[in-house]
């Protein structure tokens, strides 16, 4: 376990394949250079890989102070357990206060291993990191300018705020598209400062014979118009007015768990807390009721019109024009419109 140390770096995993950096990196770099401003501390970003000190511009243009660069050919393809004593090794090294990472699927399993090794907390799938203090009424001790790790929990009905107060680094995994990814500055300067690790039989034991990569057949977090069905469209065949609907203004499908769930539609469309999260010029909500989980995911869209038969329904809270309806006779009145003025 490493000691608390209050002047340590607010550090960002920076992930990438294939030479690319993944855009949560980058979202990420925002609100670390935000924690560390806060907390009057420098921002680093650790970069894995094999000839990718390219990258390190990128991340120093979107705040990063420091970037630690580590060149293997070993570390060319996300393994485990190199990724692992890499960031380990710095982390004893350098000692950080926070190190956050992308909630991808190389983040969900790089984290845990870091902190179960190096006896830190973790949270997983923080919708929000604040800075604040902590009353420890056990110990009656309080602790200033702790990590605040913000989060649904108990099925998203409530909001918990979790803290570290004595096992550090500060650890959180944040979900792809919950921070806004700030424009990079190419102005800004800063260090890369090349590491070595070395890694031994045990850390090598997996080996990658082959890699296959599925392409993503469906952008929600780049679309700027997202058409998104609930569990009150009611089946798969009435799903295909929500594909109708995207189809004539250009849009995305998305959904919620509870049509996800109900095999209305696929998971990579499922918008929310345990989907993606997204932020477009307009949200089209049909028969979905807005629970907390899905609003999470949402609510920051430009405009969010909102389609349900119960006028109590809680996505009406979060919609700028509510339509209290049946989507089933809303939306071909909506469709026939839109094509009437194409």
């Amino acid at each position: 376990m490493i000691e608390p140390n209050r002047k340590g770096e607010v550090w960002v995993f920076a992930e990438q394949e294939d030479q690319t950096l993944n855009e949560v990196s980058l979202e990420l770099c925002g609100k670390a250079r935000a924690l560390a401003d806060q907390l009057g501390v420098k921002m680093a970003a650790v970069l894995p890989g094999c000839n990718v000190r390219e990258l390190s511009y990128r991340l120093i243009a979107h705040g990063a102070d420091y970037v630690y660069y580590l060149h293997d050919p070993q570390l060319e393809s996300y393994r485990t357990l190199p990724y692992a004593r890499v960031l380990c090794r710095l982390i004893s090294k350098h000692k950080p206060q926070i190190v956050i990472y992308g909630a991808t699927a190389i983040g969900r399993d790089l984290a845990p291993r870091v902190a179960s090794q190096m006896r830190a907390g973790l949270t997983a799938d923080c919708t929000d990191l604040q800075i604040g203090d902590f009353d420890d009424t056990r110990s009656k001790t309080l602790h200033k300018n702790l990590l605040l790790q913000i989060r649904p929990a108990f099925g998203g009905n409530i909001i918990a705020t979790i803290v570290n107060p004595d096992r550090w680094p500060q650890m959180a995994t944040v979900r792809e598209g919950v921070m806004a990814m700030k424009p990079g500055d190419p102005r800004r300067s800063g260090e890369i400062i090349e590491e070595k690790v070395e890694f031994d039989d045990f850390d090598l034991a997996v080996r990658l014979i082959e890699r296959h990569r599925e392409p993503r057949q469906v952008n929600l977090k780049g679309a700027r118009t997202i058409v998104a069905g609930g569990g009150g469209v009611g089946s798969k065949e009435n799903f295909r007015l929500i594909h109708e609907l995207a189809g004539v203004i250009g849009g995305a499908v998305g959904a919620s768990r509870a049509a996800v769930d109900s095999g209305y539609i696929g998971k990579e469309h499922q918008v929310g807390q345990t989907g993606t999260t997204v932020r477009p010029a307009l949200y089209i909500a049909c028969g979905i009721s807005g629970a907390v989980q899905h609003r999470a995911g949402m609510e920051e869209s430009a405009k969010i019109i909102a389609i349900n038969t119960d006028r109590e329904a809680p996505i009406f809270a979060v919609a700028h024009y509510g339509i209290v309806g049946d989507l089933n006779k809303v939306i071909p009145i909506m469709i026939k419109a839109i094509r009437a003025r194409a």
